[in-house]
């Protein structure tokens, strides 16, 4: 697993989105159980905070303890420094195992021996993350487009081709559960859209290539103070133990 965050743990705990509560509900719905659930490439622990209160314990794991230490403090959550791959929990553990816009960094088939391993017999496993936002303001929107596809083509790590193919080219070794679609709305100001391009890989290798920020053009969106429609489709693909 690529470690690409930890530099900036502090921003992408403040700038990256959370997950909508409906796709939270949703989960919950197909879980038989509620003893443990193990959070894997946990980051910061946007998703950790929200699956919390449904068990008795959380344990959110991350290569980055950088980024873990950015992660909320909670009475059932445990945090570890892990690799996904190299976990150390015992066989038939966890009711939920989720791993939430980090799954493409994984080795899948050393990861999915893992999840194969410590999942329960009836244990849900749930792969969730985010693709492109789009901006309710079309010039602005295109302006997104033309960062994301040109400015930063060649600049993104090979992996970032599954977000892109909406997790649905992953590797999936799981009985698949149909579920609904869900997209995470925000109303963001220029500098929270700003905050949130900074954290994007990409930008980090451009200007570690270029020696210029590839949002250079882009300075003007931090003097909008009126607060902006911001979408990102949710990826998710949830599954169980074939048997």
């Amino acid at each position: 697993m690529k470690d690409l965050f930890s530099a900036q743990s502090e921003l992408y705990q403040q700038a990256r989105p959370t997950y909508p509560q409906l796709l939270i509900d949703s989960l919950i719905q197909q879980l038989n159980g509620f003893d443990r659930a193990w959070d894997c490439g946990a980051g910061s622990g946007q998703l950790t905070r929200l699956i919390a209160p449904y068990f008795q314990q959380v344990i959110a794991t991350d290569l980055s303890q950088n980024q873990l230490d950015q992660a909320p403090a909670l009475r059932n959550v445990s945090y570890l420094q892990q690799a996904a791959e190299q976990c150390t929990f015992p066989d038939q553990y966890f009711d939920l195992i989720t791993v939430a816009q980090a799954i493409h960094w994984f080795d899948f088939e050393k990861f999915y021996a893992q999840v194969k391993r410590t999942l329960k017999a009836d244990g849900l496993f749930a792969v969730i993350g985010y693709g492109l936002l789009t901006l309710e303001d079309a010039l602005l929107n295109d302006r997104l487009q033309q960062l994301y596809h040109q400015t930063l083509n060649g600049f993104w790590d090979a992996e970032r081709r599954y977000i892109d193919e909406l997790y649905q080219t992953i590797p999936f070794p799981f009985q698949d559960i149909p579920m609904p679609q869900f997209q995470i709305e925000l109303c963001w100001t220029g500098q929270q859209l700003w905050d949130y391009l900074n954290t994007w890989s990409a930008v980090k290798h451009y200007q570690d290539q270029m020696q210029v920020s590839a949002l250079a053009d882009l300075q003007d969106i931090r003097l909008i103070r009126q607060p902006m429609q911001v979408t990102f489709p949710v990826l998710l693909r949830v599954g169980r133990q074939t048997t």
